[in-house]
Order: C-alpha cells, then structure tokens, then sequence
C-alpha cells in the first residue's frame, strides 16, 4: 500500500517540469529541502496573519464579522489546504532531526514515514473539518501534548546541549521539536471546537486561563523564533553581499520581534 501510495506521488510529481528535471539532476532530498523551506515561509506568514486577525479580538463586534468571512467555500478550503504544509513540514523537519542528531539513517524509509504520515493527517483533519459537531477539553488536550512536546525537547536538548554549534542553532532544534508536536495539534484543535476561534466571547473566554495564556505564548516565542531563524539562515545561505544579507536579517529578526511583542501583549490583555 505505501509503495504504491509512494510510486503515485513521484509519477503525479514527475508530470510536473520543475520537479522533474531537478529529481532526475538533484534527487528528491533535493525537492524535499525546497519544500521544507517553501512551506517553512508559507507557515511564518500564516503566523503573521493569525496574530492580526486576533488583534480584532480587542473589539468583538469586528472580530465577529471578519469570522463570518472565513465561513465562505474558499476560506473553508483554505483552511483545509492549511493542513498540507503544516504537517509536511512538521513531519520533515522531524526527519531531519533523527537523520542529523540522532543517526537514523535509513532515510528512504523516514521520506515514505513523513508521506505516509502526511496523507493520513491531512485525511483526519478533513474527517473532522466535514463533522464539524465536535468538541474536546481545552485545558486536557493541551495538556495532553505540552507533556508529549515537552517530553521530546528534554530527550533533544540532553542530545544536543553539549555539542560544538550555537545557542541559536541548539535552540532552532528545540523549538523545532516543541512546535513538531504543538502545530499540528493547535490545527486539529481549532476545528475539534469549531466555534472556538470564530465567537470572539469564546476565544476570549479561553484566553482567560492561565494555562492556556502559557501554552499560547509558548507556541507563538517558538514559531516565530524557529521561523524568524529559518528564514535568516536561508537568507545567509543564498546571498553573497555582506551588506544586504545583514541588513535583511535585521529586518526579519526587528519583524519577529514587533508580531512577538503585539501577540504577547494581546495573550495577557485578554
């Protein structure tokens, strides 16, 4: 089944010009980098977008009506296409990890892994977006995946602490392994309480919690910083003036800062 899963993917992917001369010339851990980069800014961008359309949340009546907006067949389907490059990235990324830090090496294997997982997340998440009549506990599902995402950061930060790379690098790695969990699972949650972003009294409600303030936060520090660090290390990988490449970079790392600094104030002003 997943060979035949994974042979109908490279033949669709193969009718595509790009993709093709550069898996025949490059291989396609050459194509899966370039997505994991691409759909790395894609995801930043969404972050973006998310905080700005919380910021609504300061008046309720506006908020309210730009969620209507959203409930339109197009953002529906967006929201549904969301989930592809979230878990592939997630899941990728997760892959990379093991080959690099902890020696998995059968990385053939790890590419059918991350596709196999893919589809069957992206087919779960659809199952629930078409229900739309169900709902779960806040407070014991984020806990539920705050100890798992946490259980992993600890087994990668004691892998990683001690080796010769930066601060900045080490804690990429860690945020990358804390949002590997929380991303998707944020996804999923907002759609198992399908009213629980679109009422503003009800995400307010919600916001009230301590826990939920801490979990918010967590997840908004790390996607920006493993984003923001992204994004920055493409920038110094593929441009060669010294001056332009310095200056982006303190452009991106001032823009991470401003959405960090607006979401952060509007998780406690809530």
């Amino acid at each position: 089944m997943k060979s035949r899963m994974k042979s109908l993917i490279i033949s669709v992917s193969e009718q595509i010009p790009i993709v093709s001369f550069y898996a025949k010339t490059r291989g396609w851990h050459f194509i899966l980098s370039w997505l994991h980069r691409i759909t790395g800014i894609l995801l930043i961008m969404f972050v973006w977008f998310h905080i700005y359309s919380l910021s609504f949340l300061y008046t309720p009546n506006i908020y309210d009506a730009k969620m209507q907006l959203y409930t339109l067949p197009f953002f529906a389907f967006f929201e549904w296409a969301l989930a592809i490059p979230v878990i592939f990235h997630a899941l990728n990324g997760g892959r990379v990890i093991l080959f690099e830090t902890f020696g998995w090496r059968n990385d053939d294997l790890m590419v059918r892994w991350v596709i196999s997982l893919s589809i069957i997340y992206v087919m779960l998440f659809s199952w629930i977006l078409l229900l739309g009549n169900q709902t779960v506990s806040a407070f014991f599902f984020w806990l539920t995946m705050l100890v798992l995402a946490l259980t992993l950061v600890y087994e990668m930060t004691s892998k990683i602490w001690n080796i010769r790379h930066s601060i900045y690098w080490k804690l990429q790695r860690i945020s990358g392994t804390f949002l590997l969990v929380m991303v998707p699972s944020h996804l999923l949650f907002m759609h198992l309480n399908p009213s629980i972003a679109k009422e503003a009294d009800i995400v307010i409600l919600r916001m009230q919690s301590f826990f939920i303030k801490a979990v918010d936060i967590c997840l908004l520090i790390g996607a920006l910083y493993h984003g923001g660090y992204g994004i920055i290390s493409f920038v110094k990988d593929f441009l060669s003036s010294g001056v332009i490449r310095t200056c982006l970079c303190a452009l991106i790392s001032v823009v991470m800062l401003i959405f960090a600094w607006i979401g952060v104030k509007l998780t406690f002003l809530l």
